[in-house]
């Protein structure tokens, strides 16, 4: 994103944001059924431009009432626009006067449109050297953008500088009023020039320049190689006067006069009576609750949700009803309406993020949109109301969640589970999930957190934690929450969790692999994962202390070695020095810089600096170590759960772009295998007294996912016949006899197979084997002779995905990949790459994943105490099994992973047995 100076001018199209607020959802209403949802749209537009840019001067511009220049100049301009409807005419005098109380100036000049107050505006501060910002949606104002103006939609939060221009229009600034006018605008009613849209406009203005140059050599035109290019020429010498009508219509005035002063832009003190008044007529009961709660010297949150039925002030659009049940009575009614549903909407408020040691202190319910309600049983604030009892409430409840035949919606009920779990209650009957719809919609749409999907699916702006309970070290814990502010966070997430389920589900129906990705792996891996994570693993405390401690002698040497080949002490820990050291005082040479400008010290260049210089490799073996004794031989220990004694991660759906789950806390899947130290952290992951430690591991599975999507011939017979992959690649590549392959050979032919992978270019592939670009280049063409199904697989997905904007595993998991057509050529690389690794990365995703449900439903089958699974690291499976049940157990785990999927090459799968992971591994 383009970076904004600090306090820039910031001008408002306050028009072009009315239009979009207006038809953008929350559609809001106050108890009168006046429409407030346009007001709202903009202000909380501007006051979210104030907190993220602290201008101390702004204007927010208006068209004024009536015709402009542009109509004197061509009478039917904007002759086929709609007259404005009345719900929206209606917000305009109220939002003029929400702004004018919030100290910002407001201004609207008769005869012209804010477009050309803005261009004056921006023209004059550009020409005294001051940055300016326009707050705007209107594409027309990328011909006002320089260096030193800059333009922001705080709707799709997207910055706009000279650079940003050139890459979503293909032509920069200074060719934006050209190519306006050549495509014309209907909803302006500007002609242009007939049969030119945007791709036919943009070559014209890059294979000739301006309109002026297209009219020097119109001739010229025909020979540019668009469609349509032969018949230009006679459309541009029959539209002439038509194209510089255009043109002049298209064209931001930025001479206009202006009766203003720099003090005229300054940010003045809200006048907060009046927009108290102003907030009360129009009902937003957030906003006001702030400024009672200000003039009473409260803090926001404080003031927050004064009444239970207040909820989100947001949920006004559905005129929601949320109820905080404090009676038998009113429970039961509730519980009824439960009992009698298909499916409902719920959420429980815990006492913390740690699974394992959480307690529900509260549980909500929606079955309907717009109608929620909370249970509170676990609020000890002090004068904390009476409320229902924990044994009465979960007890009455646990036949219920229980239950398979009732549905159950929630959002990440992974973790519900578990805390449900802590109470003795098994939650059953999960039927959906709004974080893992989301996650199956669209990886890389949004993040999957319930406050981000209310905004990009429902427009809503959810009630944060942070709202009701502060922030940092004061935070509060959900049973300090005083109920009034409780109770409507609590039910909204019910209700908006229910809201999101009923707009995704939607979506998703409408393709049938979305839908089978969803019901056939993700959900039902819910409770699988839960169980890993409570069956956690045991770890040698006492082995990961004595790793220590050797990393800790071992980092000592390697400090000592860098002084050396430094001649001089240094922090290996600080960037700042170390950058000294290597390119001031070493003259290393300097590879890449940070966007500040300093010599990077990146991993990636301190690699390639390796090759010929010392002290990088002892800073790569430091850095690992170091990371490596931080992160797990010290940590690991202080994670062990008290009552279990285990350790027990959290996995992760919805976070990796590709399908792959992730854990945190700790992170398993980045425990080193590489190298020793690495390999000794998984020897402290061991199996309890009587058991042994079995990892089942796919083989290859992403070459033999190449073999199936490509179908090519000699990559099919190499898996089908068992040959070794990477030994028979290299026999094609080379033309020798398998017998005859050498390990360098056959080195270099695996730096083949996976680099194509990951979509990797002759370039990337001379530096890892350290071997000219025309060399590496040759064996890459060698490789495609031999495989040319490969290479028509890679091209075809390449152009499915530049078509399509997205490519799908074999399953049918879709994978977006939004910079397909990215204008900058790196950026676009790197999605062409991700778009020939993703459908192999997802596809094994997938596919472990689908070994998990198949393995975890005979683990079913099975006495709870002869095996359990107990991690899921990249393409393995650990578990914990009993010694008499080990050879029995892990030739059925081979069998089942290998049959989780039918590919045109058969999956295979090793398993290893151990005292500890390593050594099963």
């Amino acid at each position: 994103m383009a970076q904004i100076p600090q306090n820039p001018l910031v001008l408002v199209d306050g028009s072009s944001y009315l239009f979009r607020a207006f038809h953008a959802p929350p559609h809001l209403t106050n108890s009168k059924g006046e429409p407030t949802g346009a007001v709202y749209g903009v202000v909380n537009m501007l006051k979210s431009l104030i907190n993220k840019f602290k201008p101390t001067q702004m204007i927010v511009v208006f068209d004024a009432k009536g015709k402009t220049f542009r109509n004197d100049m061509y009478a039917d301009y904007k002759a086929n626009r709609p007259p404005m409807p009345d719900e929206l005419r209606s917000q305009i005098e109220p939002l003029h006067k929400i702004i004018k109380a919030m100290g910002l100036p407001l201004v609207s000049i008769e005869g012209v449109e804010a477009d050309d107050v803005i261009g004056t505006l921006a023209k004059q501060a550009s020409e005294q050297g001051r940055h300016t910002l326009i707050s705007t949606g209107d594409k027309d104002m990328a011909q006002l953008v320089n260096q030193h103006v800059t333009l922001i939609n705080t709707m799709t939060d997207t910055v706009m500088d000279v650079d940003a221009v050139e890459e979503k229009f293909g032509i920069g600034p200074d060719l934006i009023i050209d190519y306006l006018a050549l495509m014309g605008d209907k909803v302006d009613n500007i002609p242009g020039l007939p049969g030119v849209g945007p791709k036919t406009a943009v070559a014209m203005l890059q294979g000739m320049g301006n309109i002026k140059a297209l009219y020097q050599d119109t001739a010229k035109v025909a020979e540019l190689g668009f469609r349509g290019a032969k018949t230009m020429p006679k459309k541009l010498d029959e539209n002439k006067e038509q194209l510089e009508l255009s043109y002049q219509l298209a064209t931001i005035k930025t001479d206009v006069e202006l009766d203003l002063t720099p003090a005229d832009f300054d940010i003045q003190a809200p006048d907060q009576a009046a927009l108290i008044e102003l907030f009360q007529e129009m009902e937003f009961k957030r906003w006001l609750s702030e400024i009672l709660g200000q003039q009473n010297g409260k803090s926001t949150n404080s003031a927050k949700g004064t009444e239970v039925a207040d909820a989100a002030e947001q949920a006004a659009k559905k005129d929601a009803e949320y109820a905080c049940i404090l009676d038998e009575t009113e429970f039961n009614l509730w519980l009824a309406k439960l009992e009698n549903s298909e499916r409902f909407a719920f959420d429980t408020e815990t006492t913390s993020l740690n699974y394992m040691q959480a307690r529900v202190v509260g549980v909500s319910f929606a079955v309907e949109p717009g109608q929620a309600a909370y249970v509170p049983f676990g609020h000890d604030y002090p004068d904390a109301p009476r409320q229902l009892s924990e044994e009465f409430v979960l007890g009455k409840l646990k036949p219920l969640l229980e239950s398979n035949k009732i549905g159950k919606i929630g959002q990440n009920l992974k973790y519900d589970k578990h805390v449900l779990n802590n109470h003795g209650i098994e939650l059953n009957g999960i039927e959906f999930d709004s974080m893992l719809e989301s996650y199956v919609f669209n990886s890389v749409g949004t993040r999957h957190d319930m406050d981000s999907l209310a905004l990009k699916y429902l427009g809503h702006k959810a009630i944060s934690f942070e709202e009701i309970a502060g922030k940092g070290a004061k935070q509060l814990t959900f049973n300090q929450i005083p109920l009034e502010q409780a109770a409507p966070y609590a039910a909204e997430d019910a209700d908006i969790c229910l809201q999101l389920h009923q707009k995704l589900w939607q979506d998703i129906q409408q393709d049938d692999k979305l839908t089978s990705v969803l019901k056939e792996i993700e959900l039902p891996l819910v409770p699988i994962l839960s169980k890993i994570e409570q069956n956690g693993v045991y770890i040698d405390i006492h082995q990961l202390a004595q790793q220590s401690q050797e990393i800790e002698v071992r980092l000592a040497e390697l400090e000592t070695e860098a002084f050396a080949i430094a001649g001089e002490k240094f922090n290996l820990s600080s960037t700042k020095q170390l950058q000294a050291i290597l390119f001031e005082k070493l003259n290393h040479p300097v590879l890449k810089k940070t966007p500040k400008g300093a010599p990077s010290t990146a991993e990636e260049v301190l690699q390639e600096l390796a090759l010929d210089y010392p002290l990088p490799k002892v800073i790569i073996q430091y850095r690992g170590l170091a990371k490596l004794k931080s992160t797990y031989t010290d940590k690991l220990p202080t994670m062990v759960d008290n009552k279990t004694g285990r350790l027990h991660t959290s996995y992760h759906q919805a976070v990796t772009a590709t399908g792959r789950l992730s854990s945190t806390d700790p992170n398993l899947q980045n425990i080193p295998i590489r190298n020793e130290a690495g390999r000794k952290v998984r020897k402290a992951f061991v199996a309890q007294d009587g058991y042994k430690i079995v990892a089942a591991d796919y083989s290859q599975i992403e070459l033999r996912i190449m073999a199936h999507l490509s179908a090519d011939k000699g990559l099919l017979t190499a898996f089908s016949e068992g040959k070794d992959i990477h030994k028979a690649t290299a026999a094609e590549v080379f033309n020798l006899p398998l017998e005859q392959v050498s390990s360098e050979q056959r080195r270099s032919a695996k730096a083949i197979n996976f680099g194509l992978i990951y979509g990797m270019s002759a370039f990337g592939l001379s530096r890892q084997l350290n071997i000219p670009r025309n060399e590496a280049q040759q064996y890459m063409d060698l490789y495609f002779e031999r495989y040319p199904g490969v290479l028509t697989y890679m091209e075809d997905t390449r152009k499915f995905a530049e078509e399509n904007g997205y490519v799908e595993t074999i399953f049918g998991r879709r994978l977006h990949l939004p910079d397909i057509k990215a204008r900058n050529g790196a950026v676009r690389k790197a999605a062409e790459r991700a778009a020939i690794n993703a459908p192999m990365q997802g596809t094994a995703a997938d596919i472990i994943k689908k070994a998990m449900i198949k393995v975890a439903a005979w683990i079913d089958d099975i006495e709870v105490e002869k095996i359990k699974m107990i991690m899921q690291v990249h393409d393995e499976l650990v578990f914990e099994v009993r010694e008499d049940f080990v050879d029995e157990a892990s030739g059925k785990i081979v069998e089942l992973m290998q049959n989780a999927a039918e590919l045109k090459v058969p999956l295979l799968v090793e398993a290893g047995i151990g005292d500890d992971w390593d050594q099963a591994h």
